[in-house]
């Protein structure tokens, strides 16, 4: 008893002290790049190097504030807010309907699946002008540039978690004669909860892109458009300071929807997957990185 309180009191420790490592790195790693980019920004001002693309942090601090207490970035961060949330929550949840359909349809899914593979390694940005022509250049086109991109890493995910579901689970909910509704809903969605949080969190970040892209097109408002009109203007740290709320807003998302994944990873029961062979087959079948 004594030596298993000895090796659980050592095991902490080493957790602890590996824990202060990472916060050092971590804080070393952003004093580094703070100070490499006063370097870059001390050359731009002695006209050695990039001349005025690279404005000091002060600079871009004192942009970020002006920003954040200005009511038309508020505007124009509502704007972009609505498209992305629309289209990521219209997006993910067709996406995830029909993931689950192609999951318990083996037929569907060997039919959908060069289709999706193929779509979902196009360049999502040639469809813009598909969809400016179909939305107009309002709001509604980037709404449906959002969904486009959050459907497809979403539908991936989904059909993945479906195929790598363990087989026994499955013959326990026929053997007990589940409905199909009742095999979704108990053996299917509980096993696959891990799967389609991963993929809305790659369906998050690329429905940003996605809307971003489309604002920076064609716009009259939004974060994207903003920052086009700084580009354009040459207001460089205005520029970086829009950049840098996005960056913060995206990373905040991310952080929220891991704490969700982690409580959930918690409160359920590791499942098993099949074999190699089906992870590796159904891998490589529905892998497919969903590019913006």
């Amino acid at each position: 008893m004594a030596q298993t309180g000895v090796i659980q009191n050592k095991a902490v420790n080493d957790n602890s002290d590996r824990d202060q490592s990472i916060l050092r790195i971590r804080l070393i790693t952003v004093i580094g790049l703070i100070a490499a980019w006063e370097a870059f920004a001390t050359l731009g001002r002695l006209e050695i190097l990039y001349g005025d693309v690279i404005p000091s942090s002060w600079m871009i601090a004192v942009a970020v504030f002006h920003e954040l207490t200005s009511s038309d970035f508020y505007h124009h961060l509502g704007v972009t807010f609505a498209e992305h949330i629309v289209g990521f929550v219209t997006g993910s949840l067709i996406a995830i309907a029909l993931g689950i359909s192609m999951g318990v349809n083996p037929l569907l899914r060997k039919s959908l699946e060069p289709y999706l593979n193929a779509i979902g390694s196009t360049p999502k940005i040639i469809f813009l002008p598909i969809l400016f022509l179909m939305f107009g250049t309002g709001i509604e086109s980037k709404m449906a540039k959002g969904a486009l991109s959050a459907f497809f890493p979403v539908v991936f995910t989904t059909v993945l978690g479906m195929v790598l579901i363990n087989p026994v689970l499955i013959k326990v909910g026929k053997s007990f004669n589940l409905s199909k509704w009742n095999m979704i809903s108990k053996i299917y969605m509980p096993a696959m909860v891990n799967p389609v949080i991963t993929g809305l969190r790659l369906g998050m970040a690329i429905t940003v892109i996605g809307v971003l892209v489309a604002e920076l097109k064609f716009a009259d408002a939004g974060l994207g458009y903003q920052l086009g009109i700084y580009y354009e203007q040459f207001r460089i740290a205005p520029m970086y300071a829009i950049i840098l709320i996005i960056f913060a807003l995206a990373a905040g998302a991310n952080v929220g929807m891991t704490m969700i994944q982690d409580k959930v990873n918690r409160h359920m029961a590791p499942t098993a997957t099949k074999g190699k062979g089906n992870r590796a087959a159904a891998s490589g079948n529905l892998g497919v990185v969903a590019t913006n």
